[in-house]
């Protein structure tokens, strides 16, 4: 039997196409390296974000046989998000700060063929949030791509490790950080903004790949000019650009009051600026919009087909809602931007009026069905949103599990929620059990698609939250949160969970508890299998169509980082990044013990310590037959 056949009989895919199709592009090396199942050649694996892979020679049959082949220690110890990135026989490692690259030869024993070591300031480790985190790499145009902690956007030479070009995109001085990986598409790549808990105006912004000059920037808030947002913005649906959602009741967020939504037929549509006019009072110093947030850092898909990229806002800055009224738009918000200008299609704001840091950063996961593209985005409200990819046509909004106590439903044409009194919060009044907590029912662990049984694969926190806004002065440079927050385990006791969703439907076909958040990213295969890991050490395989857990392994440090796979040699390879950290992990990381620290992971995740030693471990973990 010639090898190409053996290869397929083993289950390893030989250059098949699982990428949709791809135009010419500075990064048609990259194209062609998706094309190839046994590549890792983009933070999620394709451009759709679907974390899913065709290779399928570990199976369900055999999955239990499944042994550790290679470890490779990366020196640093904690905050291991995202995923390495393989292309042919090289791979290349990623590090959370001082954000160390590695680029490792698979065909000789893992060596090192080149490193790079970034020179930052150790003091940019104050200024982010939450965590030392580093979400990955870009691959595209002959370089490897780092955004790193302080700002600065680095193209190295993929063959040597060269610098060929950097450029700043944040400033750290003033708050504003970096954590998320760079997103190469066609001629550019993409970066973004942290920093809401500083009181930054971010952005997302794109640069030309060949010399990192900037193509565009469009703010998360502001004016229409500055946000790029055009006349034919939200075309096919005007009621997500209302100028305000909530009728204030009973006094909006003061105890016992709400916001109740105002009908459909009375929203006023068609104004602009509402960047700007939906923040209605000055805060601290200057307009809200000006230090409104709106951080960009998750991962961010593109389809070559109406050249649309989309991506998600985070909450507005000061976590106190009392100094920032209105819907404070375009925060919380998922938009759809043309590629080569920036301009907006659509968008539509989730969280209107933030009164919990429900980020609306999660990643946005493109699949098609009955030949139509839809977006799909687990937000951090508990709510699962599905669009019709190109105009954003709310398709469904349901509670991934009914602990979500703040809010009733979802509107399915304007997108506004039903909030709930009982979970409104006011400054210097202690709101309890409001479910979920600040970290969201998912916070930045990216869900995974398999286009073979047509859902989502969802990992999940279960927890709940006291929160009581507090008065907060800004500063320049300094942390501007507004709020004190506790966390505890859901009601049913558990700290996480596992979900396999039907994003059409709206609804959970099988639902895996977890002692805690499920803090790792899903990879799917074709095989029918689901990987991830979890924060007490495990790195699970389970039935993607069952949830039946089918193997286990327990690496050295809690799981934050996102499965992946490869073939090399005609073998397939699963792997993760452990190493603890991000929200969950960072008070154990640090000798936090009161439970209001770091934000009120501290107290609910306290018990890590049985499971966890500090500081980490960071290291990445492969497996194979």
């Amino acid at each position: 039997m010639e090898m190409s056949k053996i290869k397929l009989a083993l289950g390893l895919v030989v250059g098949a196409s699982l990428a949709m199709p791809m135009v010419a592009s500075a990064a048609a090396d990259q194209e062609a390296a998706m094309k190839d199942a046994n590549n890792w050649a983009h933070p999620r694996g394709q451009l759709n974000n679907q974390g899913y892979s065709a290779l399928a020679q570990i199976n369900k049959g055999n999955v239990k046989n499944v042994k550790a082949a290679w470890t490779f220690a990366t020196g640093v110890n904690r905050g291991h998000e995202g995923s390495p990135l393989v292309i042919g026989n090289m791979m290349y490692v990623h590090t959370a700060f001082p954000n160390n690259v590695y680029a490792l030869n698979l065909d000789d024993n893992q060596k090192i063929v080149w490193s790079y070591f970034p020179k930052q300031d150790p003091s940019v480790q104050a200024v982010l949030c939450c965590d030392n985190v580093s979400r990955g790499l870009g691959y595209g145009d002959g370089k490897i791509f780092l955004q790193q902690n302080d700002g600065m956007l680095v193209a190295l030479d993929a063959k040597t490790g060269k610098k060929v070009w950097d450029v700043k995109n944040t400033d750290p001085k003033v708050g504003a950080t970096n954590t998320n990986a760079a997103q190469v598409i066609k001629d550019k790549v993409l970066t973004g903004c942290s920093g809401a808990e500083f009181g930054v105006r971010c952005f997302i912004a794109a640069y030309n790949i060949k010399d990192g000059s900037l193509a565009w920037k469009a703010y998360s808030t502001g004016p229409d000019s500055e946000m790029l947002i055009g006349a034919d913005f939200n075309k096919e649906n005007p009621q997500y650009s209302a100028l305000s959602v909530y009728e204030d009741v009973n006094g909006g967020n003061k105890q016992g009051g709400s916001f109740k939504k105002i009908p459909n037929d009375q929203l006023k549509v068609g104004e602009k600026d509402l960047g700007v006019k939906t923040w209605l009072k000055p805060q601290a110093v200057k307009d809200g919009w000006q230090h409104g947030g709106g951080s960009v850092w998750g991962w961010w898909p593109y389809d070559p087909k109406t050249n649309l990229v989309y991506y998600g806002t985070g909450n507005p800055s000061v976590w106190n809602p009392d100094v920032r009224p209105g819907d404070n738009k375009w925060s919380m918000t998922v938009f759809a931007r043309d590629l080569d200008t920036g301009m907006a299609r659509w968008g539509m704001q989730m969280t209107p009026h933030d009164e919990w840091d429900y980020d609306g950063i999660n990643e946005v996961i493109l699949f098609e069905k009955n030949g139509k593209m839809y977006a799909n985005h687990m937000d951090r409200n508990g709510f699962v949103y599905t669009w019709q990819a190109d105009n954003g046509t709310l398709v469904a909004a349901e509670k991934v599990h009914p602990f979500v106590n703040w809010a009733t439903d979802v509107d399915k044409k304007s997108g506004v929620p039903n909030k709930l009194a009982t979970a409104s919060t006011h400054q210097d009044y202690n709101a309890k059990g409001v479910c979920p907590a600040a970290l969201g029912t998912k916070d930045q662990q990216p869900a995974a698609y398999s286009p073979r049984t047509g859902l989502m694969y969802i990992p999940l926190n279960h927890v709940c939250m006291t929160y009581e806004p507090v008065e907060s002065k800004y500063v320049a440079g300094q942390p501007w949160v507004g709020a004190t927050l506790t966390m505890f385990a859901g009601p049913d006791g558990v700290m996480g969970g596992f979900t396999a969703w039907d994003p059409i439907k709206g609804k959970s076909v099988w639902y895996n508890k977890e002692k805690f958040s499920a803090w790792g990213g899903a990879l799917t295969t074709a095989s029918d299998l689901v990987f991830y890991g979890t924060l007490d050490r495990w790195f699970k395989a389970v039935d993607a169509q069952s949830g039946k857990e089918l193997w286990k392994f327990q690496v050295g440090s809690g799981v934050i980082g996102n499965a992946f796979t490869y073939g090399n040699k005609g073998k397939q390879y699963v792997g993760v990044l452990s190493g603890i950290g991000g929200w969950a992990g960072v008070a154990m990381n640090l000798g936090m013990t009161n439970p209001t620290d770091a934000l009120g992971a501290a107290g609910g995740y306290a018990e890590l310590t049985k499971y966890n030693a500090a500081p980490g471990g960071g290291a990445l973990n492969v497996f194979s037959l």
